[in-house]
């Protein structure tokens, strides 16, 4: 499904150094895969997420999604696709606070080109056991349960990806359990995820693990998927 060929992200830093964030990053991720992206502060791992999500492009090299090369779309071609293909989840919950998890989860439908959006966040509120907090504003829940709400909002639109990046960081380790549960039973029914993290634990949960140091991938491994305790 995806395909990063020699991808390169270069900025400016102090003084007019330059710095690779990223130097010559080639990647293959398979519709379904469960991947996990690891590495110390610094290492590219955020950069090569906002990538894949278009939330940042390329200096260089080629982003192919189902075959098509999408870090050349217009901006406004790639805030569609998007909404359309990509759900994120992020540390910080990013919830409205005076609004109902039900509302928070209806936002990217806004935005949809959906002929029908009926019960849609219904349904993903159900798929992370909060059906019985419709109506709860994010200050009635705990962190897990926003974080929940959360990747309700992420699955609204029934993106072919899910992006989720140190989903886990704000959560106690029970609370941090449940979530990567949820990010397995999805990878489970189909749904693509690749999971950024600085915790070991937490990548275990993925059937592959990418490792990145100073803007390149230094290992690429795959495991049988196994309780995680």
């Amino acid at each position: 499904m995806i395909e990063l060929l020699e991808i390169r992200k270069r900025f400016t830093g102090d003084a007019g150094a330059v710095i690779d964030a990223l130097a010559g990053v080639s990647l293959r991720i398979e519709r379904g895969e469960f991947v996990a992206i690891v590495g110390a502060s610094g290492s590219g791992k955020s950069t090569l997420m906002n990538i894949l999500g278009l939330l940042d492009q390329p200096t260089s090299g080629q982003y192919l999604f189902d075959g098509e090369d999408v870090a050349g779309l217009s901006v406004a071609e790639q805030a569609r696709f998007r909404n359309k293909r990509v759900g994120f989840v992020f540390q910080s919950f990013h919830l409205l606070a005076r609004t109902s998890a039900l509302e928070n989860v209806e936002l990217p439908l806004l935005y949809s080109d959906r002929s029908s959006i009926d019960n849609l966040a219904r349904r993903a509120l159900d798929a992370v056991g909060l059906s019985d907090r419709v109506s709860h504003t994010p200050s009635q829940l705990s962190g897990g349960q926003q974080q929940r709400v959360a990747i309700a909002r992420a699955l609204v639109n029934e993106p072919d990806l899910l992006l989720a990046d140190e989903p886990t960081g704000n959560l106690d380790a029970k609370a941090a359990t449940e979530i990567m549960e949820i990010f397995r039973t999805l990878n489970a029914s189909g749904r693509t995820v690749v999971l950024v993290t600085h915790d070991p634990t937490m990548a275990r949960y993925a059937q592959r693990t990418v490792r990145l140091e100073r803007g390149r991938i230094v290992a690429d491994e795959r495991a049988a998927l196994q309780e995680v305790s």
